[in-house]
């Protein structure tokens, strides 16, 4: 029987995972656990990136998305969830990895700057936080995935780690620099190009209002703005009905707006009834249904989603020794396929004086 593609992914682990991760990646990793042979990363070393100060919190946030994980529907027998400090060969395959690009093509990935920016960090960050691109790039080649399921923020690494695969199969595996990226593998190629493949939203935006510039920001725990996957239905309840909507409609029988309204983006997503949404953003539009009950239908519908993770995840909270052994056993799984691409990466390089 042929093997399966591989698939890598993960997060970095920053707390518990919201409705944003569950239709930007998460989703697609349920539907794909059949067909292909999993990867699942908790990245915890990117997390030091920002919270090297806070090695508890991490350690917590580690645990939270395991848990996360398995509640959501992460089979642990058909895929392998494993923890990035674990892997050693990662550490090494950075260190190569970062000789074959330059500073300046890092300082030119947009999602560095961003972070930058988005968390104030000016020129207060350590070296780690500019590294950990190429770190990204070792966590995706150490698998010598085929595939690798990402929310859309996500794409300049994926582009990074296509770079560098290249760069290394053309450097050290004779590859013709004009071959077409299926054809690495083929000819001689150590590292697969891998490719994207994005969830049904890209970017989820979150429940608050929009920022100065008229945006609407997306859901995140540091925005304050995010609806957990392990969230209750008086939370969830409570959530929903503080809602950012259009703040131009004072009452039920005024005009609304649906586009870049939070409640209609949500309904769009989440509702499985997109006949009822369709009807109902008409009413909206022509103030012939209120907020409130086009929220509590919204409600219904997140609790719906949500409900059955979070009672699952409560018999995990229950017993952590079960997901740090379910942890420990993906980690030496994933170590087993990580050496055995160090050590042929060393082979190509002529660094494997040892054999």
């Amino acid at each position: 029987m042929k093997d399966k593609p591989r698939l890598l992914t993960g997060d970095t682990p920053t707390g518990r995972l919201h409705l944003g991760h569950w239709v930007g990646s998460l989703e697609n990793r349920l539907a794909l656990q059949d067909d292909y042979d999993c990867y699942f990363m908790v990245a915890n070393v990117q997390a030091f990136t920002t919270r090297m100060d806070r090695p508890g919190e991490v350690r917590q946030n580690v645990l939270d998305v395991a848990m996360d994980y398995l509640a959501a529907g992460i089979d642990f027998q058909r895929s392998t969830v494993f923890i990035q400090s674990e892997i050693s060969a990662i550490a090494e395959l950075t260190l190569f990895f970062s000789m074959l690009v330059p500073f300046p093509r890092v300082m030119r990935n947009p999602t560095i700057k961003d972070e930058i920016r988005d968390k104030g960090l000016g020129d207060n960050y350590p070296f780690g936080f500019l590294l950990y691109p190429i770190n990204q790039v070792a966590d995706i080649l150490a698998f010598r995935p085929e595939i690798v399921p990402v929310g859309e923020d996500q794409i300049p690494h994926i582009e990074l780690a296509r770079e560098v695969a290249r760069r290394f199969d053309q450097l050290y595996c004779g590859v013709d620099s004009h071959a077409e990226d299926k054809e690495y593998v083929k000819q001689g190629g150590l590292f697969p190009i891998v490719n994207v493949k994005l969830g049904r939203t890209k970017r989820l935006v979150g429940i608050g209002a929009p920022d100065a510039s008229g945006n609407l920001l997306k859901m995140s725990k540091s925005l304050n703005n995010a609806i957990f996957l392990s969230d209750d239905a008086d939370t969830i309840t409570r959530k929903v009905m503080a809602m950012y909507t259009d703040p131009k409609r004072l009452k039920a029988s005024d005009p609304g707006t649906v586009e870049l309204n939070p409640l209609w983006i949500f309904h769009e997503t989440f509702n499985p009834d997109q006949h009822w949404v369709k009807e109902a953003e008409e009413r909206y539009r022509q103030g012939a249904i209120g907020d409130v009950e086009c929220k509590k239908r919204l409600i219904e519908v997140l609790i719906s989603l949500i409900e059955p993770m979070r009672e699952r995840r409560l018999v995990y909270e229950q017993d952590p020794g079960q997901v740090l052994a379910i942890l420990r056993a993906g980690t030496e799984k994933a170590n087993e396929v990580a050496a055995t691409t160090l050590a042929l990466a060393k082979a190509a390089m002529q660094q494997d004086y040892f054999k």
